[in-house]
């Protein structure tokens, strides 16, 4: 066995123990939490933990990522994929130098399918024919997906860098004339966006004695007050709150959530 690839299997024994370590240490906080909250162990789900944490720590942060919590390791770090060695100790995958085998055969990949676009561009101006605009994606209703999910893809740590080279190598695919023969391979990095409810009780406006539009919404929830809200349509772009302006709030962040 090389050097390279014992190296490689103490690292992976490493991360392994490491994994171990921190999956026993959920486990005992685990069951802390539910005899604390006098639940049975055996059935106290991910739900259950989240809601015994934000009980617990009761926190009026704003961003969800700075609140306490407590997340099952596998979920928060990310797995390292097993090398793969032939018999004679050589590595199988054919990128496995650049350190990066599987983001590197992702951008492979986008060339090889941007190469076939274009030959058949190629081909479609010799013979004078015209782009159909059906041949090309519009996926307004999609997003690349994100840094996170693309090294859970990989499962290799990834820099911001090499993040923003992926998504303009695959966008110039997107933008091509004939992308949509390269759809199945880029809807594999896009995230579909959430579509809104047809069925969802949307509210009509009423209107008022001078014929403007409005719609008024009864005890409207923030925390533990209740309040009520009437928006008017081609208002005069005031605020009113309990007969003052804007500065009734003296904090300037309920300031920006009210305008």
């Amino acid at each position: 066995m090389s050097k390279a690839m014992k190296l490689y299997f103490q690292r992976f024994v490493d991360y392994n123990k490491s994994m171990n370590e921190e999956i026993a240490k959920y486990n005992i906080g685990k069951r802390h939490l539910a005899n604390i909250m006098g639940k049975d162990v055996n059935n106290f789900t991910e739900r259950d933990i989240n809601d015994a944490i934000n009980y617990l720590f009761p926190s009026g942060l704003y961003n969800i990522g700075a609140r306490p919590m407590m997340q099952n390791p596998e979920k928060t770090i990310i797995k390292r994929k097993e090398a793969e060695f032939d018999e004679s100790g050589r590595p199988l995958h054919f990128l496995y130098y650049t350190t990066k085998p599987n983001y590197y055969e992702i951008l492979h990949n986008i060339m090889a399918s941007l190469n076939d676009l274009n030959k058949m561009e190629d081909e479609k101006r010799k013979l004078n024919l015209s782009f159909s605009t059906a041949e090309k994606l519009t996926l307004s209703d999609s997003i690349w997906i994100s840094k996170n999910k693309l090294e859970s893809l990989t499962h290799e740590d990834l820099s911001q860098t090499e993040y923003i080279y992926f998504i303009k190598s695959i966008s110039k695919l997107l933008v091509h004339p004939l992308s949509k023969y390269a759809e199945s391979f880029i809807m594999k990095y896009r995230t579909m966006l959430p579509n809104i409810d047809e069925t969802a009780n949307i509210p009509k406006p009423d209107y008022d004695s001078e014929k403007r539009p409005f719609v008024l919404v009864e005890r409207c929830a923030r925390k533990n007050a209740r309040g009520q809200v009437k928006v008017i349509g081609n208002g005069s772009g005031n605020i009113v709150i309990n007969g003052q302006d804007i500065t009734y709030f003296k904090d300037m962040q309920c300031r920006e959530q009210v305008s």
